[in-house]
Parts: C-alpha cells; structure tokens; sequence
C-alpha cells in the first residue's frame, strides 16, 4: 500500500491511496474461511460447503468491505504520522473507470487543510467592565430585605405602599387568579383607581393599563407568556384583604438572621455586606461579556482564508440526509464564524499550553462537590467519601465535557486578562447593560 499527497494550494489537498492484491488478500481469505465454517447451505453439511461457492456468494462484498476498512485505517494512520491539520473529512473522488473486479485499486480523497495564521491579541480595543453598585441600588435591596422580614397590618382602605391581595376575573378570557398585587407595581392610572378601595370591592381594569412590568400579567393574572405582551382586556379584581406593609427593624436580630451571629454589626456594613456581594455577582456578567467581546475582536482582527468550496461540498455529505448545493451553502455560512473562532481558540490553546488535564478536572469536580455538601450540612467529608462521588460523577461523559468546558473558559478568560489589550472602565450596571448589549 502507498499514500502520496498532492498539493493543490495551500488549504487543499489530494490524498492518493494505492492498494494491490497483497494487502487484502489475507483478511480477506480468512473472513471467507469463517464464512464456510459456519454457512448454512442445504446440500451440504456444516463447514463443508465449497470455498468456490463461498466466494461466489461472499466474497464481492467481503472484498469491498475489508479494502474499505484498510483505507480508513491507512488513512487515519497516514493523516497521524504526517500531522495533517485537516478541516471536515476526507472526501472520496468518483471515478467512472473504477472495478471492483480488478486485482489492484487507486483510491482519491479531496482534504480541506485548516489554514496557518497568527493570532495578537494586542489588536483592537477591548473593553473591560468593572461593575460598582449604586447607593441607590443597595438602598431598594436593604428596603427589600425590610419588606421580605416584616410584616402585615391589616387597614381599612388602600392607600400608597400597600398589598391588596384578590382575585382576577374574566369569564370569556378563562382567568380567575387569587393574587396578591404590590401597590407600587400598579401603572399610575390605575393606582388612582385604587386608591381608597375597599375589602368587598370590585374595580374594573385593563390589563394593558395594569402593571409596569407585564411579566406580572403572567404571574399575577394568569396571562399566557405569550400573550403577555399584547393582552388588552377587562378584568374585575374582588379585594378580599388590604395590608400595610410592616417593615422589619434594621437591628441585631436581622442582621444575625441574614448573616449569622456577629457577622454584621451595624447599617453600614450591611450596606458594605449588601455591596460586596452584588459586586460579586457582577464579576461573573463581565467576564462572560469580556469572553464575548475577546471573541469578536480576535475573530475581526484574525485574517485568514478558509477552504470555502471543499466545506461546502464537505457539508453536502457529512450529515445522515445528503445537502443539496444550495442547503450546503447556507448551512456554510452560517457556521463560517464559529469555525474561525474554534480554529482561533485552538490556536491559543495550543500555542499557550492552556490544555485541561484530567487531574485538573478531578480536583475542580472535589471542589464542586466538597461545596455542595457543606451546603447539605456536611463540611468536613472524609477524602474517600469525596472519591467516591468524584468517581461516580467522573463516569458521566457528559458531566465531563461540561465540567471541562467550564474549566477551558475560566482558563481563557485569565489569559485574555493578562494577554489582552483591555480598556477598564467603572460603569453602574445600568450602565453596563446599556453599553455592552446595545447591538
């Protein structure tokens, strides 16, 4: 057997596979041999059925079948040794003047080569977000830790800053929802609607003048999700209780609740306490659009061409359904960005030694799980009790991929911190989800 390859430019190639009656003929023979062993031809007993009849009947398909493993081992093989970097799979060339009768067979596969380029992440701008919380923003969590701890004073007529609790009604519109509504959620239309209503009353509103938010259509009416947005109906809403709304004392006793005892002394590191962990939390939101902003910029400033015409013809073929021309073009250019920032990322990968051990996922998943049963009360496992879980979770191939993903991510996004040309920049998150998802 011979392999020779075939530069056709620099991103395509033609693999040419020879193979002679010497290379198959053995695997062949002995298939056949199995064959008659065990064939079950009336006429004749087990195993003593003619090998010319055995071939007659067998060994066509027998033939095609082991000369198309030996390609496919050949070329993997051939594909290894010559670290081939190699886009899709190999395509087999037709060839009208091809039989299968002949002793000897020349095979032809197009191949893609991925391309050889460079990748700076010192080009383009890039920005990163630091995400402050606003005074304002830790003041309506603190109202809101009040309002979750406190408590209801029953009143007699509704006024601002109440809870009504009642039921939505619409017959023909199939809601009937017992409810309870925030005042403040209410548009101001209908806050003045409310207003002095009474336990026993019934007000007629429109849902398209109800809430601020109409998520709350959903949650608070009844209205499809999909609807939410477009409800424009009557319903009748029964007050059954009106409540003043009892905020909890900012002291001691909170605080220990909150946060256990002694770990909070005071409004102010409430307040710090409150800050510190919303500023957490939005590490992770500008990290992911860092990851997001870092893939667009490398993929923009990244150049490099791609063996357009092979991958379409690739994609024509690939899948269990055979693509026409057209659906592989479309299919083709759809998924041309994501190729080049997976060839982009690969790069990096490699050229920066940023692989994922298996050890380094095994001690990522003793973390996780060590995590998760202290949640569950037990903080000081035992390392075998640990090993095990690891060890069962670690059979999920699934949970493997998913788990090392997750690491590859977090890998990158420090390498992009240190490597990347970033801008800083302090914005509230207001400001934050207006500049970065503006497209």
């Amino acid at each position: 057997m011979n392999i020779t390859k075939q530069q056709i430019d620099n991103l395509n190639a033609v693999l040419s596979v020879s193979i002679d009656k010497n290379d198959y003929s053995d695997r062949v023979e002995n298939i056949l041999k199995d064959y008659r062993k065990n064939a079950n031809i009336p006429g004749f007993r087990k195993g003593h059925v003619p090998m010319g009849m055995v071939k007659k009947q067998y060994g066509k398909a027998v033939l095609v079948d082991e000369v198309n493993k030996l390609i496919q081992e050949s070329l993997n093989n051939y594909i290894t040794e010559e670290k081939l970097d190699l886009l899709g799979n190999p395509i087999p060339k037709e060839d009208a003047n091809f039989n299968w009768d002949a002793d000897d067979f020349n095979f032809e596969f197009e191949v893609g080569l991925a391309p050889e380029f460079e990748v700076n992440l010192q080009e383009g701008e890039i920005t990163s977000y630091k995400i402050s919380a606003t005074e304002e923003m830790i003041d309506n969590q603190v109202e809101s830790i009040q309002k979750q701890y406190g408590s209801l004073k029953p009143v007699d007529a509704v006024v601002e800053g109440n809870v009504i609790a009642g039921k939505f009604e619409n017959e023909t519109e199939e809601i009937s929802k017992d409810s309870s509504i925030e005042f403040s959620n209410l548009q101001e239309g209908t806050q003045k609607q409310f207003l002095g209503a009474k336990v026993g009353d019934v007000l007629t509103v429109n849902t398209k003048d109800l809430f601020e938010n109409n998520q709350l259509l959903v949650s608070a009416v009844g209205v499809n999700q999909a609807d939410k947005d477009e409800a424009d109906f009557d319903v009748n809403f029964t007050i059954t209780e009106v409540n003043e709304r009892i905020l909890a004392e900012l002291d001691q006793e909170l605080f220990d609740k909150l946060f256990g005892e002694g770990e909070v002394k005071s409004v102010t590191e409430l307040k710090d306490k409150i800050k510190e962990d919303a500023e957490k939390q939005f590490v992770q939101q500008s990290d992911q659009q860092l990851l997001n902003s870092v893939t667009e910029s490398v993929i923009e400033n990244t150049k490099f061409d791609l063996p357009a015409e092979f991958l379409k013809k690739w994609l024509r073929v690939a899948g269990e359904k055979p693509l026409t021309e057209e659906e592989a073009a479309a299919e083709y250019e759809k998924s041309e960005k994501g190729l080049r920032f997976q060839l982009i990322e690969g790069k990096i990968i490699k050229d920066n030694n940023l692989q994922i051990s298996y050890e380094e996922i095994q001690e990522n998943a003793k973390t996780l799980i060590k995590a998760q049963m202290a949640q569950f009360g037990n903080a000081n496992p035992t390392d075998e009790e640990v090993d095990q879980i690891v060890g069962r979770v670690l059979t999920n191939q699934e949970e493997v991929k998913r788990m090392s993903e997750q690491m590859m991510s977090q890998k990158l996004l420090g390498f992009y911190k240190e490597n990347a040309k970033l801008n800083e920049k302090e914005v509230t998150f207001e400001e934050f989800i207006e500049e970065a998802y503006k497209n």
